[in-house]
């Protein structure tokens, strides 16, 4: 059965300086802001977004390029996360809302950190989800991921930077691409399933759906994250891995660049943590908001 939206949610667009988002809106209270990574789109924020919603404004755009953002035509430059970040804070700005709890995952994660030292008296809160960040973190960043002399690591970081060969050889198959990417990296196998795969599949086959710049500006990402690190943040940070996947890594990139980090291994979980195992993310994500 297609999913259907929560009747306390609605769907929007939204005109920015040089981008045009899609946003989910539901709720009320302080403002939450749930923010995907590479091979999602808000889609992957469904299961937790209503109970979030109880006691706060739940924001959950898709980025920059990815799902409904920037349709007819999707930007061609600006996949940075300073300048994604950019985008997030333009959107909450039109809203008249913040300052923001902030969470992300995978690329999100990367995007929410550097909107977190960009606007730092606009945010209350980081949920820092399966992300290592690339240039702070040393042999726990980004790069150990993308180091294949030792043994097979991520390859597809390394493959999907690789600027058009992806896209050339991923172009027409992205529904079997998305299958056995969320494939290799999930545990609770159920959690994304057929009805969940097309409607990804939807998004990324779309004319420039792909966007795998998100990864091309890896290197860029990094010289403005050891520019950002270099005053530490001061906001409470929950980092959270799945403890068959990032683990405890999300823990080392934010020690390099935050002062007051919470760490937390949800067990039984791959990279898709909100879709694997939302009654876990709910349960940290929730009692540490009530905390901060």
């Amino acid at each position: 059965m297609p999913y259907q939206l929560d009747s306390g949610f609605t769907h929007n667009m939204i005109d920015l300086d040089d981008v045009r988002l899609h946003y989910v809106r539901g709720g009320s209270g302080p403002t939450v802001v749930l923010l995907h990574g590479w091979g999602s789109t808000w889609y992957m924020w469904r299961r937790v977004m209503a109970s979030l919603a109880e006691n706060y404004t739940v924001i959950v755009p898709d980025l920059r390029g990815i799902g409904d953002s920037g349709m007819p035509q999707k930007p061609l430059t600006g996949y940075d996360k300073v300048t994604v970040a950019g985008d997030i804070h333009q959107l909450v700005e039109r809203l008249g809302l913040g300052p923001v709890h902030i969470i992300g995952h995978d690329h999100g994660a990367a995007v929410a950190y550097a909107y977190s030292a960009t606007y730092r008296d606009e945010v209350r809160s980081l949920v820092f989800c399966e992300m290592a960040l690339m240039g702070v973190a040393g042999d726990k960043g980004i790069e150990y991921f993308m180091d294949q002399r030792e043994e097979l690591r991520l390859w597809h970081l390394s493959f999907h930077a690789a600027n058009h060969v992806a896209e050339m050889l991923i172009h027409g198959k992205e529904r079997e691409y998305l299958r056995w990417f969320y494939r290799m990296q999930i545990v609770n196998v159920d959690a994304i399933d057929d009805e969940d795969i097309d409607v990804y599949a939807r998004s990324y086959a779309g004319p420039g759906g792909l966007r795998l710049e998100y990864y091309r500006a890896f290197y860029q990402d990094g010289i403005d994250n050891k520019r950002l690190a270099q005053q530490k943040l001061t906001i409470p940070v929950l980092a959270v891995g799945g403890a068959n996947s990032i683990r405890d890594l999300c823990v080392s990139s934010m020690e390099a660049v935050a002062d007051d980090v919470e760490g937390v291994v949800v067990p039984e979980c791959g990279h898709w943590l909100p879709e694997e195992r939302p009654e876990a993310f709910l349960e940290n994500v929730t009692a540490f908001l009530q905390r901060v």
